[in-house]
């Protein structure tokens, strides 16, 4: 393919003249497009705003209430509503937990040795033993009822 005849001076000065043009109507439009540079303000006032200084304030003693929507905290070792439990004595053995307080009931299922349980109902007594609802924290379907004489109190976790 033979390109001479394309390559005269006039399709070269024609195409460096586009060109030129294109160039000039970019710097154009950037110009007109692009942010004004404002000149230095000089010196720009602040605005201060004034905080007064803090007064004292009379001592006051706070007068206890009985709210009936706060729960009584129970004392360390005491099973109570709120409280977490652990199954412990059991010699690996496990507890039953029941679906109702008392031997007769039926077992739940059986929780392991130092498993953690969160108290939820009780105490109720059934066949010379003191009973509590417990509650997985992990599993709210394991639950049911627990005989107290297996269980010791531990810290929240």
């Amino acid at each position: 393919m033979d390109l001479r005849p394309y390559l005269n001076r006039y399709v070269i000065l024609g195409t460096l003249a586009v060109a030129g043009i294109l160039l000039i109507v970019t710097l154009i439009i950037i110009g007109w497009t692009s942010p004004r540079f404002s000149p230095d303000v000089g010196f720009a006032p602040a605005d201060l705003t004034m905080i007064p200084a803090p007064t004292h304030t009379p001592n006051v003693t706070a007068v206890p209430t009985n709210d009936p929507l706060i729960t009584p905290t129970l004392a360390a070792d005491t099973i109570g509503i709120g409280a977490y439990v652990q199954i412990t004595g059991t010699e690996g053995q496990g507890l039953r937990i029941r679906a109702s307080a008392g031997l007769t009931a039926d077992t739940v299922f059986r929780g392991e040795e130092s498993e953690v349980f969160l108290v939820k109902d009780g105490p109720q007594t059934a066949d010379g033993y003191t009973w509590w609802y417990l509650v997985a924290p992990y599993d709210e379907t394991r639950a049911g009822w627990s005989a107290a004489d297996f269980l010791a109190v531990v810290p929240s976790p």
